[in-house]
């Protein structure tokens, strides 16, 4: 008999072993980037999960090999230690469909974004815009503003993100 495996079950299952204590904390300093995911009701979801990559100010991608401290006692994950650029970060959204995310202004001009909810079958890939950049160009008329994201003030950045109906968000496909 076949079991089904995690994406084939009914979740969501983020919330038990994915976020870590400090996992919203790229980098201090710098730039904060807020939003809501949405469903296609237009509906928040309280219980998505978003990771996040990026490269540094310079543009590279390298990054740190990690940076999460654990307790010696207990071995627990107590969160990051606060000096090394990952690159990454992993936010559950809150009861509202809100999320935060602390981190450096990226050289390249964008944050990846990678998406697990509860009635996604398969994760999905998009990327938040800071500034206008040539790929927007290639996309159709209108949909380049759901990867750009909207500066309420400096240094402080809002990106909705719409699984489906209107202003559906552009997601990626990478498998090409």
């Amino acid at each position: 008999m076949n079991r089904p495996t995690p994406s084939q079950t009914v979740g969501p299952f983020y919330g038990y072993a994915l976020p870590f204590p400090g996992g919203e904390e790229i980098a201090t300093g710098g730039i904060t980037v807020h939003g809501h995911v949405y469903d296609g009701a237009g509906d928040p979801i309280p219980d998505a999960l978003l990771e996040f990559w990026q490269a540094d100010p310079s543009g590279s991608l390298k990054g740190a090999p990690g940076s999460l401290r654990r307790d010696p006692v207990t071995g627990r994950v107590v969160g990051r230690h606060g000096v090394d650029f990952t690159g990454f970060g992993r936010v559950p959204t809150d009861a509202d469909g809100h999320w935060t995310l602390r981190t450096l202004v990226p050289g390249n001009g964008y944050i990846s974004v990678c998406v697990f909810a509860r009635g996604l079958l398969h994760h999905l890939f998009t990327r938040i815009y800071l500034r206008h950049d040539p790929f927007l160009d290639t996309l159709p008329a209108g949909r380049a503003r759901t990867l750009l994201a909207a500066e309420e003030r400096p240094g402080l950045y809002r990106f909705d993100i719409r699984l489906q109906g209107e202003g559906e968000t552009v997601f990626l496909d990478f498998t090409s």
